[in-house]
């Protein structure tokens, strides 16, 4: 692969001072087989250039990717990396699959240092579930200020399945032992938002069991959002509801046989104030990736 030398972003805006919280941006974007796409005997690197200047130009403090497919090869995530002047927190292969697709969560160590990293439900997971312990820079060494990160890529098949996993992540959505009381999840759940108002004559049938319940009898019923409505009960909080701005799909751009826009990629928050959050849809987004990136500027309350 050769090195690429982007465009540096401006710098990420700096902590708030004495008496305000720390304020910091959030990106999640599934990428679509790592932006790389196989041509005439050779592969097209067209999107991931663009991913990488899109995501530069984002300049996020903590960034979850998913399907960093072939990101294993030829230092391509060390480079990534680098080229965005961040540190790679985790990179998780899928359980599931041949052993090229994978979940990656990176922060700033400018802003945070990273107290600790671990994989959870390893032998549960279809893709990955990673989590991190962030504390940002000058922050009290009491935690106060710690965050605990999430990032994920819930399963494709089914909302079974959805569900299962979502619940590794349900005691992160309150006071849980050892754990820092400011939470961030993040990634492509792969569920649909309960407001997404879908046309299910605009989704393919041989594709409808990825997204809808599945009666007894085979039948389908309405969006599974079981995954996303246990995160809500346990005390995860969508931005949207605390901003009071609904946000555009992230999903129904890319595909001529499923144009129906679906929000399947969040960012859900637990004592955190959330500042702006918003889809990323510009026409370079839509041509980048079949999934749309979600941008959370959030802050960790003062002590």
């Amino acid at each position: 692969m050769a090195t690429r030398i982007h465009a540096t972003a401006p710098a990420s805006p700096p902590a708030e001072p004495d008496g305000a919280g720390f304020r910091f941006r959030a990106v999640s974007w599934n990428l679509f087989n790592g932006g790389i796409d196989s041509g005439l005997n050779q592969d097209v690197e067209q999107r991931f250039d663009d991913q990488i200047g899109i995501l530069a130009r984002l300049h996020p403090d903590i960034l979850a990717l998913q399907e960093c497919t072939r990101w294993d090869k030829d230092g391509r995530a060390d480079t990534v990396a680098a080229e965005l002047g961040l540190s790679i927190t985790e990179m998780a292969c899928s359980r599931v699959g041949n052993g090229r697709n994978h979940t990656m969560l990176l922060h700033n160590p400018r802003r945070f240092a990273l107290l600790d990293a671990q994989l959870r439900g390893t032998q549960v997971f279809h893709h990955a579930l990673i989590r991190a312990h962030l504390r940002p820079h000058d922050a009290p060494s009491d935690g106060s200020a710690d965050l605990n990160v999430l990032a994920t890529h819930l399963s494709w098949t089914d909302g079974a399945t959805r569900l299962a996993e979502a619940r590794w992540m349900t005691d992160y959505a309150g006071p849980f032992p050892g754990t820092p009381d400011h939470g961030l999840l993040m990634g492509d759940l792969n569920t649909p938002h309960p407001d997404d108002v879908i046309d299910w004559d605009d989704v393919p049938n041989n594709l409808q069991s990825r997204y809808r319940l599945v009666r007894d009898d085979g039948t389908f019923g309405d969006a599974d959002t079981r995954a996303y409505g246990v995160l809500l009960a346990a005390g995860w909080q969508d931005p949207e509801t605390l901003t009071r701005r609904p946000r555009t799909g992230t999903v129904g751009h890319y595909y001529a046989n499923e144009p129906t826009p679906m929000r399947l990629d969040h960012a859900l928050v637990h004592h955190l104030t959330a500042h702006t959050y918003r889809t990323h849809d510009t026409p370079q987004t839509r041509t980048a990736s079949d999934h749309l990136p979600v941008v959370l500027d959030a802050e960790i309350p003062a002590p």
